[in-house]
């Protein structure tokens, strides 16, 4: 089970449920390969929900990555991910929401 307050989302892919985290390694692995510049322009964009689908699997592959999952990019483009497109986005913005808010929020 995910605990969200150690910042955890649950991840599912072709079926299996996966632990993604933005650990600090995670976080500095995807500021290397966004657009954006940095974490909080991210945030933002999600929020205001002007994200991209590269956005999201950048997300996803830290969010997974951090929490042990051993996979690339390019795996995630081949795996159904529990609730499509909008499953993905949601699991994306919750890893950012949680890296980013203390437990009391």
């Amino acid at each position: 089970m995910a605990n969200p307050w150690a910042g955890e989302v649950a991840i599912w892919l072709d079926g299996r449920r996966h632990v993604g985290k933005l650990t600090l390694g995670a976080l500095a692995e995807l500021e290397a390969t966004l657009s954006e510049g940095s974490l909080i322009g991210m945030a933002e964009r999600f929020e205001s929900r002007r994200f991209s689908a590269r956005d999201v699997l950048a997300i996803l592959v830290a969010g997974l990555r951090g929490g042990g999952w051993q996979g690339t990019a390019e795996d995630l483009r081949t795996v159904e991910v529990g609730g499509g497109p909008m499953g993905a986005a949601r699991a994306a913005a919750e890893l950012l929401a949680r890296a980013f808010a203390l437990p009391e929020e």
